[in-house]
């Protein structure tokens, strides 16, 4: 199982030169799959059209306030009567069962068809408000209301409404604790029935969450709006910081070490400090000794944020971390520093191949890439097609429901005359062809190829790391021996050479991906049907194919040194990595996690100071340097640059982790090859020699 130790060989100089083509079939396949991606993506580019999740559409399938239309200056979508609607979901995806038109602003007062009519004499302004909500206008209001009704031109009625998402909702409001439309709560719809603003949500169901969520998004979209240059700027500092400190890591990778265990230290008591101090304010506010318990669930944070429990909560967690914190610190001291010699040995692979540090911004080009193209492939697969209309009964009791119609004939068709009332309404965009019947099988294959690149991209970054470190480990001197343009040199290789075994481990790891996300997918789908029995075996397989996903991840990255090193295929790269790593366990265990542990210290200092000069900045707590916007949740941008922050670090510092992973393979691999003597010299340093051989 641990395999042959390797033996000396004088001809070996560090990675292979003379090389062939590996896992030829596999990058077959993977060409096959990129062309297939491609004319999918023209395909979808065909049939798609995005102007449909831009744009909300009529009963007829045109589109509100698209250039170039009768509807330019029409861009919301008003519904006839709300109170044939029976949820919010239904209305969002435009299957409510009434005549929707295009117009150019929302109702803004309670008016009648019937009102109109006996105002028009006197005042025909009524009716001239009242003909824009019609679906086209009309000189006057001679018409009979059962006329309008049946010829379903006009509705019966209109309430003060207010645009959400480009369609009309109504203007709820609570006044003295009473639910109003339009401050009424009472008002006539048109057809001679006295209504109030509680049916009007009853019939739209469960409106009160839309509002919600329309109060929400509208809040979020402002702070972003406001903030989109700060949260930009907070990610150019955090690629500042982490460049500068990669850089430093090169001189002073010990005192550097204590510096990020201090700021990491200190941010988080500054965080205690701060909850205790929110905690202390706290004291003796009204409604502040509420928990969270009796406030529920709340769309507002801030609720939150005015109880004494929360901020004791938070502090009792940022102790825990502290106390977390500082005893690892103890407890690994020796470790630590094994650790700090190695990083300093990686500083000097840096030094020598500086061009590593700006590998990070091609591997964020191609993965902008491979994001951008699959989503804009999937908007346009779910916006190909034709507009599909069905037949729609407000009382649901005609046989023909749910039938496809057409709406320039339908009127004049059988099934108008036994439905009374049914209508021929947009629902979706489709179709009956091979095409369109295979959309959502084509969405599976555009996620699973995304998988398959995205994956590709990051094998692709860590073999052509691996492939310049080692070039700078096997010279015999450092760093005259040194290959010229080694990053550059490998990347060639890995792209010339080993694009089938970088495709062959990226599948994999794609594989499991995606059946990861089936997973998921049926645990939202199953979620109300499952019993207990089958929830816990889900669970096991969740965890279980978790658990895969990690192991694969680590055997693929040291195979991807080993190809890089040997020029190998991908099967025996990994055999040879993962025997290597057995017959080793025990200074694999030292050193891999420990220096892990040290660059995480390094992500979380550098999250850190962003995230507090980004939580100063978004409270307004820096008045005298600078005046921070005013936001209706700060801790929207606070946490988009802390999540940022972390995965511009996180890119950085991944460049330290490869090298460290490299050097520690080609380490073992010296140590089997060579025994320090005259005829099989090292090709290690002297000061890691004595740091690995503790």
């Amino acid at each position: 199982m641990r395999g042959d130790p390797r033996t000396f060989d004088p001809d070996f100089k560090g990675p292979v030169v003379n090389r062939s083509c590996t896992d030829v079939l596999c990058f077959i396949i993977f060409i096959l799959f990129i062309i297939g991606y491609i004319i999918l993506g023209l395909i979808a580019w065909v049939h798609g059209d995005p102007r449909r999740v831009a744009y909300p559409t009529d009963s007829q399938g045109h589109f509100c306030g698209q250039k170039g239309t009768p509807n330019e200056n029409k861009s919301i979508l008003f519904y006839f009567n709300l109170f044939s609607c029976t949820s919010p979901s239904v209305m969002v995806n435009l299957q409510c069962p009434t005549t929707q038109i295009c117009v150019s602003k929302c109702p803004e007062k309670f008016l009648t068809y019937v009102e109109t009519q006996l105002l028009y004499k006197n005042d025909k302004t009524s009716w001239t408000y009242y003909s824009q909500f019609c679906k086209s206008p009309f000189p006057k209001s001679d018409r009979s209301l059962s006329q309008i009704l049946m010829d379903d031109d006009c509705p019966a009625a209109i309430f003060p409404s207010k645009p959400f998402l480009q369609r009309c909702f109504p203007d709820f409001s609570t006044k003295n604790g009473t639910l109003t439309v339009g401050n009424k709560t009472m008002f006539e719809d048109g057809k001679g029935k006295t209504r109030n603003a509680g049916e009007l949500r009853a019939a739209a169901n469960r409106i009160n969450k839309i509002l919600d969520a329309k109060s929400l998004g509208m809040r979020l979209f402002e702070d972003y709006a406001t903030t989109w240059y700060w949260i930009l700027m907070g990610l150019i500092i955090a690629m500042l910081l982490s460049w500068i400190f990669l850089i430093l890591l090169r001189f002073t990778a010990g005192f550097l070490f204590w510096v990020f265990m201090s700021g990491v230290v200190g941010v988080i008591g500054y965080g205690i400090w701060h909850c205790y101090k929110e905690y202390n304010n706290l004291r003796g506010r009204q409604n502040s000794h509420f928990t969270i318990y009796d406030i529920g669930i709340q769309t507002d944070i801030s609720m939150y944020l005015q109880l004494r429990q929360t901020w004791f909560a938070f502090m009792i967690i940022l102790c825990i971390l502290e106390a977390l914190v500082i005893l690892t610190l103890i407890f690994l001291r020796n470790r630590i520093r094994i650790s700090i010699a190695l990083l300093k040995e990686g500083s000097k692979a840096i030094r020598y191949v500086p061009t590593t540090l700006i590998y990070p911004v091609l591997t964020f080009t191609f993965l902008s890439i491979c994001i951008c193209y699959w989503a804009v492939t999937a908007v346009y697969l779910a916006t190909s097609g034709l507009p599909i209309y069905k037949i729609i009964a407000p009382a649901g009791q005609c046989k023909h429901e749910n039938k496809t119609c057409d709406p320039e004939i339908f009127n004049t068709t059988e099934i108008s005359k036994a439905c009374p009332g049914a209508q021929c309404i947009f629902a979706f965009y489709g179709g009956k062809s091979v095409y369109h019947q295979y959309i959502p099988t084509l969405q599976i294959f555009n996620l699973f190829v995304f998988l398959w690149l995205i994956n590709f991209v990051f094998a692709l970054g860590q073999c052509t790391l691996a492939g310049a470190f080692a070039s700078y480990y096997w010279a015999s001197k450092k760093p005259e021996d040194i290959p010229p343009y080694p990053l550059f040199t490998a990347f060639g290789r890995a792209i010339r050479y080993h694009t089938g075994s970088l495709a062959f481990g990226s599948l994999i790891l794609a594989l499991i991906q995606m059946f990861r996300i089936v997973l998921e997918y049926l645990d939202k789908r199953l979620k109300e049907s499952q019993n207990n029995i089958s929830k816990f075996l889900q669970c096991c397989l969740k965890c279980c194919f978790w658990c895969l996903e990690k192991a694969v991840k680590f055997l693929n990255r040291n195979a991807y040194v080993m190809i890089a090193i040997y020029g190998k295929n991908f099967c025996r790269s990994a055999r040879d990595a993962f025997n290597l790593l057995i017959r080793n366990v025990l200074k694999v265990a030292v050193m891999d996690k420990v220096t892990d542990f040290v660059l995480i210290l390094g992500k979380m200092l550098v999250t850190g100071c962003i995230g507090v000069l980004a939580f100063l900045l978004f409270t307004e707590r820096l008045p005298i340097l600078i005046e921070g916007p005013s936001l209706n949740y700060y801790w929207v941008p606070l946490l988009t640059v802390v999540i940022g922050s972390y995965l511009v670090a996180h890119g950085f510092f991944s460049v330290y982790a490869m090298c460290i992973d490299t050097l520690f393979i080609c380490f073992l691999e010296d140590l089997e090859r060579n025994d320090g003597s005259t005829e099989r010299p090292y090709y290690m340093t002297q000061s890691l020699l004595k740091i690995l051989k503790k």
